[in-house]
């Protein structure tokens, strides 16, 4: 698992920007240039500065390793979490099988702590397998898997196998660097092999897949498709809603939940996020680019959950 990165790159590497999902800078000004100046080699050694006759790109990218930039996130909430329980939770179960080996009947109780125990270890194994150590970029990768824009073009109109293989010539150009999206060309009409991928995959410890309609900007009965749903592995959600969240009651409430407003909410940023593309890559002016922006901005102020 990484974080979700835009990488702006030009030739003159200096003007680019890598910023996260939510506007703010991933690195400092000299790493950030680092790493410009490598991905723009990249771009320039696969030909793409020619080919897509622009001194500048937008890639939709995502950066390894999580702890790259979520270092304080996981110390504070995830490992926090996971060391409070590894600590308290074993102390708890020996103290309830002594009990239960002097004929107080706490079986119950004891079923549920060594549950819980086994649970925070799980959860702890979970988050620490996206995480490794970096110096610098050393490192570091990162994983481009669609094209969002260039001088004059945008490229929601090519189809996911184009993207990936863009993707996959940067990452021939700087294997130390780039890393390339896994993927499985699926037919809707024969899941099964997506189905075992998916659970081969997770099984290995992996964070699951992004199940997209091959074509980009695909429309289904009154509007468009949506543009992907993330189907996560099951040990990598228990970071999502915590260790317990296999208990059979966590796992009710969370069946409960209604998803159509997070769909709705999806369709509405996925058509201002084209706009607003559309917008810089025809060289509008900054006001005009930062409308449909501003309006993204105000539609994930709603009260929807986050982790959905």
């Amino acid at each position: 698992m990484g974080s979700r990165a835009v990488g702006l790159v030009h030739r003159s590497s200096p003007d680019g920007a890598l910023y996260t999902r939510t506007g703010r800078s991933f690195f400092g000004p000299e790493l950030t240039g680092a790493l410009l100046d490598r991905l723009g080699a990249a771009v320039a050694a696969a030909g793409l500065w020619d080919e897509l006759g622009s001194d500048w790109l937008l890639l939709d990218c995502e950066l390894l390793p999580w702890s790259a930039k979520a270092g304080d996130l996981l110390r504070h909430q995830y490992a926090a979490v996971g060391a409070a329980a590894r600590s308290a939770l074993p102390a708890a179960v020996d103290a309830l099988r002594a009990a239960d080996r002097s004929g107080v009947d706490v079986a119950a109780l004891l079923a549920r702590t060594e549950a819980r125990a086994a649970n925070a270890d799980a959860f702890t194994a979970a988050y620490r397998r996206y995480c490794w150590p970096t110096d610098g970029l050393d490192g570091v990768r990162l994983a481009p898997f669609q094209v969002l824009a260039s001088e004059g073009a945008t490229y929601h109109d090519r189809d996911h196998g184009w993207h990936l293989a863009v993707a996959d010539r940067l990452a021939a150009a700087a294997p130390d660097l780039v890393t390339t999206t896994r993927r499985l060309i699926v037919d809707t009409g024969d899941p099964e092999p997506g189905v075992a991928w998916w659970e081969e995959l997770t099984a290995a410890g992996g964070e699951g897949m992004v199940v997209k309609p091959y074509a980009n900007l695909t429309r289904a009965g009154r509007g468009l498709a949506q543009p992907g749903i993330k189907v996560r592995g099951r040990e990598y959600l228990r970071i999502i809603y915590g260790p317990d969240y296999t208990e059979p009651a966590n796992l009710d409430r969370l069946r409960q939940r209604n998803l159509g407003h997070k769909r709705s909410l999806a369709l509405r940023e996925y058509a201002l996020g084209l706009e607003a593309l559309e917008r810089a890559a025809r060289g509008e002016p900054l006001w005009r680019v930062h409308e449909p922006v501003f309006a993204v901005l105000a539609l994930e102020s709603d009260p929807v959950d986050p982790r959905l």
